[in-house]
């Protein structure tokens, strides 16, 4: 059994769901702070969040990014650790992630390591970038989405593609439109790794309840919320997000450990 404080995570919106699949669901910048605010009461130290265009679509653009960003901040960033994604959602390529993520300049983000570095022909864009996000102080967690891509990202450590070391990791297991029908285990992830870097997970559909307490187990940290998994563990649907951070702040108690702070989340970052 693990011990140490376990960061806690929630993702409460993502890039493809709207009200019609949660009226809960946080999408302007008011519901995202009081999302955030009651999730942080509950335990989160940490939001990973998207925004929408006019449109109500999926983007990455800074000028509608930033300003959510900045409200955030105002109101909760001296206890809440806020993390902007640059996933693609199918829209965005490799060069348009980059470009506006440039321009937002925040100062926590998540990357899909397969979107940016495909192979090894995006080797030296992609140390450009993330040494430039490393000169800047940026804190970037990278995404993967598989035990392959665990040993890809292994690879790319060993390349010097990715600089400096032990970087903050995240376990997908699962893919959208798939809930409940996860088939790869939590250990194969864990096992994949040979570098000391912490890590994060996070599962679809109801089957996150298990992971969260595997990763409170093996020592990991949690990402939960609507981004993934909408169902308390016996399948009802989850009032709200609070309600899924609640609950993995109970495995982690359980396990016997406790929700760490913004700072912990920041250690985190510079082990």
């Amino acid at each position: 059994m693990a011990g140490g404080p376990m960061l806690i995570a929630v993702a409460p919106n993502g890039a493809r769901k709207t009200k019609l699949d949660h009226a809960k669901l946080p999408l302007t910048s008011a519901e995202l702070i009081k999302t955030a605010i009651s999730c942080m009461e509950a335990g989160s130290a940490m939001m990973h969040f998207h925004v929408r265009d006019s449109s109500g679509k999926h983007t990455l653009d800074h000028k509608i990014y930033g300003p959510v960003l900045r409200e955030l901040e105002t109101v909760v960033g001296q206890n809440m650790l806020l993390q902007v994604s640059s996933e693609s959602a199918g829209i965005y390529q490799p060069d348009e992630q980059i470009e506006q993520m440039k321009r937002l300049a925040p100062h926590c983000l998540s990357c899909g390591l397969r979107e940016l570095v495909k192979d090894q022909n995006d080797y030296a864009a992609g140390h450009a970038f993330f040494s430039e996000l490393r000169r800047a102080g940026v804190l970037v967690q990278y995404i993967l989405y598989s035990p392959a891509d665990v040993e890809w990202y292994e690879t790319l450590c060993t390349m010097g593609v990715l600089p400096g070391e032990n970087h903050l990791l995240l376990f997908v297991l699962g893919r959208y439109r798939q809930e409940g029908k996860q088939t790869c285990d939590l250990h194969s992830y864990v096992t994949a790794l040979q570098r000391k870097s912490p890590w994060m997970a996070c599962g679809f559909g109801q089957v996150e309840h298990r992971i969260m307490a595997q990763a409170a187990e093996l020592g990991g940290h949690a990402r939960v919320g609507f981004e993934n998994n909408q169902h308390l563990p016996d399948g009802t649907e989850a009032p709200d997000n609070v309600a899924l951070v609640k609950i993995t702040s109970d495995l982690a108690r359980f396990a016997g450990r406790t929700p760490g702070d913004k700072h912990f989340a920041e250690f985190l970052y510079g082990l």
